[in-house]
C-alpha cells in the first residue's frame, strides 16, 4: 500500500513471517505451479478459466500456499481476514514485513521475480496500483462480483480493482488533550505544540499522503492543487505543532502521538483497543478538508501462487471478506451493492464514523501530478 502500516506486535507474532533467506532459486516455485490439471492458472482471467469456482479451490488447494507483504494485520481487520481464509480453504498464508509500504511491495514484484517469495498478491494505495499496472506487473482477473464493483473503481480487465477505503480523520487522546481538534484549523493552535503527526512520510504513505491532499482541500487548494497542503504543513512545523513520530499503536500507548492525521478505519479501529489500556481515543472527520480514498487489489503477474493469488481475490470481494474490511471500520467497494442486495452487516455498518455528504474522488492523473508535485517539495517544506 502506499503506505507504511501501523502493526500490532502481538497479532504480527501470530502470523508466519516469511525472511529471505527462504527463497528460492529463480523459477523454481512458479513453473511447477503454474499449470494445474491443463489450466494455466497463471493466465487464468475468471474462476471460469479453471472449469468454475470450485475448480479454482482445487487448485488453490494444491498450491497449498500464499505469500503476502504488507498487510498489517490491525489494518483493515486484516488479522481476522487472514485467519478465515487460512481456515475456510486450508492455504498457508506466508505474511511478510506487515509493515512495509506500498513501494516495497512494488520492489518486490521487480526483484523477487521468478523466487518463491515473491508476493503473491499485492494491496496498493491507488497511484501505485496505476502505475504498476503501466508497468506491466500486474495479471489481469476478474472476480465473480466484478460487474457490481462501481465503474472508476476498477481497471477494465481488472488489472486492478478498489476494495476498501476510508476518510482522512483526525484522532486524539481525549485524556491528554483538553479539546480534541475538528478541523484542520484548528491543529495549528497553539495547545497542539509538539502534538501533532501523520501516519508515515507522504512520499511513501498512502495515508500520509491523503493526510497532505485533505490539508490541501481544507486550505483553498482542489485535486488539481496539492501545494495549499504541503503549505500547511510547512506552517504546521513552524508553529511547533508538527510531530514527526509516526503513529502506530504503540505510540498511541506511550503518548508519543497524542493527535494523528490518519485513515478513520485506522483511528476508528484504535479506540476499542486503547480503551482496554485506559486512553480515550476519539476520531473526527475534519469539518474543513474531506477526503476518501479506496486501496486497490492486485495479483503479481508472476505469482508463484497464481491459483492461491486469485482464490484470494475471490475471498476479497466475497459478501464475506468485504464483511470483515466493515469489521475492520473500513467501508468496503461494494457496500453499495451489498446493502441492496441486504448482504451487508447493518450492524457493523452502523459503527462506522459518521460523515456527510458524497466523496468525490481525484483522477489518476491528478493523483499522479500531486504526488510529483509532493516528492519534489515535502522534504523542504518540513526540515526547511
Amino acid at each position: 500500500m502506499f503506505t507504511y502500516r501501523a502493526r500490532a506486535a502481538g497479532l504480527a507474532a501470530a502470523l508466519t513471517v516469511v525472511t529471505a533467506a527462504c527463497g528460492a532459486a529463480p523459477g523454481t516455485q512458479a513453473t511447477t505451479q503454474a499449470s494445474q490439471g491443463g489450466v494455466n492458472a497463471a493466465t487464468a482471467t475468471s474462476a471460469a478459466d479453471f472449469g468454475g469456482f470450485d475448480k479454482l479451490v482445487e487448485a488453490a488447494k494444491k498450491e497449498g500456499n500464499l505469500h503476502v507483504i504488507a498487510l498489517p494485520p490491525d489494518w483493515a481487520n486484516y488479522g481476522e481476514i487472514i485467519e478465515k481464509f487460512q481456515a475456510k480453504y486450508g492455504i498457508k498464508i506466508e505474511s511478510e514485513t506487515p509493515d512495509a509500504a506500498s513501494a516495497d511491495e512494488i520492489n518486490a514484484v521487480k526483484t523477487r521475480k521468478g523466487q518463491d517469495r515473491a508476493p503473491d498478491v499485492l494491496d496498493l494505495g491507488q497511484s501505485f496500483a496505476i502505475s504498476g499496472a503501466a508497468e506491466g506487473l500486474f495479471a489481469p482477473y476478474k472476480v465473480q462480483t466484478f460487474d457490481k464493483i462501481p465503474e472508476g473503481q476498477k481497471e477494465s480487465t481488472g488489472l486492478w480493482v478498489n476494495d476498501y477505503g476510508g476518510y482522512v480523520s483526525i484522532g486524539c487522546d481525549a485524556k491528554k488533550i483538553a479539546t480534541c481538534p475538528t478541523s484542520f484549523a484548528d491543529l495549528l493552535k497553539p495547545e497542539y505544540k509538539g502534538k501533532v503527526a501523520l501516519n508515515g512520510n507522504p512520499t511513501k504513505s498512502g495515508s500520509a499522503f491523503a493526510g497532505v491532499y485533505a490539508a490541501a482541500l481544507a486550505n483553498g487548494g482542489s485535486f488539481d492543487d496539492i501545494q495549499p497542503g504541503i503549505d500547511f504543513f510547512k506552517k504546521l512545523k513552524d508553529a511547533g505543532n508538527y510531530n514527526p513520530v509516526e503513529t502506530t499503536p504503540a505510540t498511541i500507548e506511550k503518548g508519543e502521538t497524542q493527535i494523528s492525521i490518519d485513515w478513520d478505519y485506522n483511528n476508528a479501529a484504535y479506540a476499542p483497543q486503547m480503551a482496554a489500556k485506559g486512553i480515550d481515543w476519539k476520531v473526527n472527520i475534519p469539518s474543513d478538508g474531506k477526503y476518501f480514498q479506496m486501496y486497490a487489489q492486485a495479483i503479481n503477474k508472476d505469482a508463484p501462487h497464481p491459483a492461491a493469488a486469485r482464490l484470494w481475490q475471490e475471498f476479497l470481494y466475497s459478501a464475506e471478506g468485504q464483511n470483515l474490511f466493515l469489521k475492520g471500520f473500513a467501508r468496503p467497494v461494494l457496500m453499495p451493492a451489498m446493502t441492496a442486495d441486504g448482504t451487508v452487516d447493518k450492524a457493523l455498518a452502523e459503527k462506522l464514523p459518521s460523515v456527510e455528504g458524497t466523496p468525490t474522488f481525484p483522477t489518476s492523473a491528478q493523483v499522479d501530478a500531486a504526488k510529483a508535485k509532493l516528492a519534489s517539495g515535502w522534504d523542504a517544506a518540513i526540515s526547511g
